[in-house]
């Protein structure tokens, strides 16, 4: 999955907003085309359709956790929008969400579990700035999944706000997480 960085000036479409940085209702007027529109501090970010084994891990995760998934949260896969400020929406590949946080829209709020699993092209955004973006948007936890590796890194939320790795498991190792509910996810299985 290649990232495409933000267009110029010069080669804008008249729908783009020149001269300041990108805010959500920027949003609703990017075409339909395929691609996934994030906003991280106001830059666009826009990735293509994932490939086979993401998208793979995807689904699995997303089973395992729906299987998990106690009544008074849901879980999602992209594209949702998450609104964590006007600045900054993005689409993490799965979202934990509190049922009573959702509007028929999006999630206007930190999710309680956001998942990345990780595209070559996607790997810094997702290691760093929605990571430090969730952190900061108090999203308890959050949840990398290589899969050329296979592995998944946990990161909790502690007292002082701070994301703490909680979990690095790789190949057929198994991690319980207890947060935000139990449920048991083994690496390999997810993308092979």
């Amino acid at each position: 999955m290649d990232v495409m960085t933000t267009i110029g000036p010069a080669s804008a479409p008249s729908w783009l907003p020149r001269g300041r940085p990108f805010v959500a209702a920027d949003l609703d007027a990017l075409p339909g085309d395929g691609n996934r529109y994030e906003l991280i501090d106001g830059a666009l970010i826009v990735t293509p359709s994932p490939a086979m084994r993401h998208q793979r891990g995807v689904t699995r995760l997303n089973v395992a956790l729906s299987q998990a998934c106690p009544d008074d949260l849901e879980v999602f896969v992209a594209p949702l929008d998450v609104r964590l400020d006007d600045n900054t929406v993005i689409q993490p590949d799965v979202v934990v969400a509190r049922r009573g946080d959702l509007t028929e829209a999006n999630l206007p709020t930190a999710p309680v579990l956001a998942v990345e699993v990780l595209s070559p092209s996607t790997h810094g955004i997702d290691l760093v700035l929605k990571r430090d973006r969730l952190q900061r948007a108090g999203c308890p936890s959050y949840w990398v999944v290589d899969p050329l590796d296979p592995r998944l890194t946990a990161w909790e939320l502690d007292e002082s706000g701070q994301y703490v790795e909680v979990a690095d498991v790789t190949g057929e190792e198994t991690w319980r997480a207890t947060r935000p509910f139990v449920v048991s996810i083994t690496p390999a299985r997810l993308v092979d």
